[in-house]
């Protein structure tokens, strides 16, 4: 088993903490040593049970151990930690094809799937029942909220949010930045910096 920090103390850092538990049930791999908060905690503080070890400079007292951020924090602070210290956290539930490839630093919630020849880029973070289907290129930073639906061929650029339960058609290119709004349905390319809503999905604004 190897050592392993949550960085965050926020309520999906609490549930990342119980697919640690859940990873250990089916094949233990990880020994949960605490979590990292973004801001200096009290002494002797803990988040739901487990050890909050300090700020980020605490990272240099455990060097062998992985690291697995959640959603909220900062990404210009982890800019500044080495790839190689990211492991990636998938619920067991969650298909997960062979012929896939995930980056550092990604979170899959239970009851996902990740279809074949499927890209993930660093940082991705998809809540449960998220479906990111063949041959779709996922890049960094993006994150997919709960029952977010996309067909084949489809690619996300960096840094964009996806909203709860909603789809997206094959071949579409979603432009860096862009908030996609619940329930939407994306039917063409959206532009860079775009919120996106409703059925077929227009664009409301920008999201800057």
């Amino acid at each position: 088993m190897r050592d392993l920090i949550i960085l965050g103390t926020g309520v999906h850092a609490a549930e990342m903490a119980e697919i640690v538990g859940r990873v250990n049930c089916a094949s233990p791999a990880w020994n949960l040593l605490g979590h990292v908060a973004h801001e200096a905690p009290g002494p002797g503080a803990s988040f739901h049970g487990n050890p909050v070890l300090g700020t980020l400079d605490v990272l240099a007292r455990y060097p062998q151990a992985m690291l697995v951020p959640d959603n909220e924090f900062p990404r210009d602070a982890l800019a500044a930690l080495p790839r190689d210290r990211f492991a990636s956290l998938i619920d067991p539930t969650t298909f997960v094809s062979a012929a896939a490839r995930i980056g550092a630093g990604c979170v899959v919630y239970p009851h996902g799937f990740i279809g074949v020849n499927a890209r993930m880029g660093d940082f991705v973070f998809a809540l449960a029942g998220t479906v990111i289907n063949h041959d779709n290129v996922i890049e960094d930073r993006t994150v997919f909220a709960s029952g977010t639906t996309l067909a084949g061929f489809v690619h996300v650029e960096a840094g964009c949010y996806l909203g709860q339960a909603c789809s997206v058609k094959q071949y579409v290119r979603i432009g860096r930045n862009s908030l996609i709004g619940m329930g939407a349905v994306v039917t063409k390319d959206v532009a860079p910096f775009s919120v996106m809503v409703g059925n077929p999905a227009r664009k409301l604004r920008e999201n800057r």
